[in-house]
């Protein structure tokens, strides 16, 4: 959950930064530390956050055992503001970690060895939420007054911004709470569906939530990388780790309460009434009924997406499918 102090903008802000670094580290061997091939069975998860519902599937797959009857001693580590999951898995220290899709073409263009072997949310979780009392019938009423804070520099902010123009609405910084939120009613912001809208009804607020996916553009969320090199080295590794975690993510979203019950352990600032709002509200972006398999991704869904980029202007050209796609569940 993003509160004042934990927001998100300080995992993409540090993403990016470390993306200048990707083509050299690309080349770099694995340490001892992450290197899951010279370390038997042990394997390390980075994730870009600390433990939230987000993950549930990941920490159900290790409390429940998944990992474990898969050969796997996987070790979860939470991200946060500073950590670079992205060049971790582009130069060895950590096995597996969790992105966006968004983020994996980017690091791909700009020549990282990192591939996407799971997606867990089917629907981008990113939104665009406003204060019903608006009145806003469309994501295309909320551009035309008001104040809209959102953070720079992404994707998905580039894409509303070619799409609506932000000359009409007030753009301001997005500070990671909601307290601006809940106190003006003209004041719109981005939102992860499982986080700040959540805690704007806790606070009294009842925010009408627009998602950017029913835009456009919906890249997939939560996406599980790997190096293409750990790939080729130990493909049954990858498989075991892929198809335990979907074990996990099945279990999760059939009762995420023991995995919500772990993680708030790992997470004391977020409630136990919240895990399960946010487990609950994830749900159908993770699962449905176009789900064939959990965790599922389609060439169709990552040539757009690429394509989306290149005409943002964000990446110079689209990486060929088949240098990053592989065939995980063959």
């Amino acid at each position: 959950m993003k509160t004042a102090s934990l927001s998100r903008f300080p995992r993409r802000a540090w993403l990016f930064l470390s993306l200048g670094l990707l083509a050299t580290a690309a080349g770099c061997k694995g340490s001892a530390e992450g290197g899951g091939a010279a370390a038997g069975n042990k394997v390390k998860l980075t994730l870009n956050w600390v433990a939230e519902p987000e993950f549930g599937g990941f920490y159900a797959a290790r409390e429940g055992g998944a990992y474990k009857r898969a050969g796997l001693d996987v070790d979860i580590m939470p991200g946060g503001a500073g950590v670079p999951v992205m060049q971790m898995v582009a130069n060895g220290q950590s096995d597996f970690g969790v992105v966006g899709a968004d983020d994996v073409i980017i690091a791909r263009a700009r020549g990282a060895d990192v591939i996407p072997v799971f997606a867990t949310y089917q629907t981008f979780p990113q939104g665009i939420m406003v204060h019903a009392s608006r009145g806003a019938k469309t994501m295309a009423d909320v551009f035309q007054s008001g104040t809209l804070a959102i953070e720079p520099g992404t994707a998905y902010a580039a894409y509303l911004k070619k799409k609506y123009g932000f000359d009409k609405v007030k753009i301001v910084p997005y500070d990671g709470g909601v307290a601006r939120f809940v106190v003006d009613k003209e004041y719109a912001q981005q939102c992860f569906i499982t986080s700040e809208p959540i805690a704007a009804r806790k606070k009294g607020a009842e925010p009408k939530v627009f998602l950017v996916a029913d835009e456009g553009f919906d890249p997939y969320g939560a996406v599980i990388i790997t190096r293409k090199a750990l790939w080729k080295e130990n493909p049954d590794r990858v498989r075991a780790f892929v198809r335990a975690s979907r074990e996990g993510w099945r279990s999760y979203l059939d009762d995420p309460a023991p995995a919500n019950a772990v993680m708030q352990k790992l997470n004391p600032t977020m409630d136990a009434e919240t895990f399960t709002a946010a487990a609950a509200a994830q749900k159908p972006l993770v699962e449905n009924p176009q789900t064939k398999k959990l965790g599922m991704m389609t060439r169709e869904r990552w040539d757009t997406l690429g394509k989306q980029l290149k005409d943002l202007g964000i990446i110079d050209n689209v990486p060929p499918l088949d240098e990053y796609l592989v065939a995980i569940d063959e």
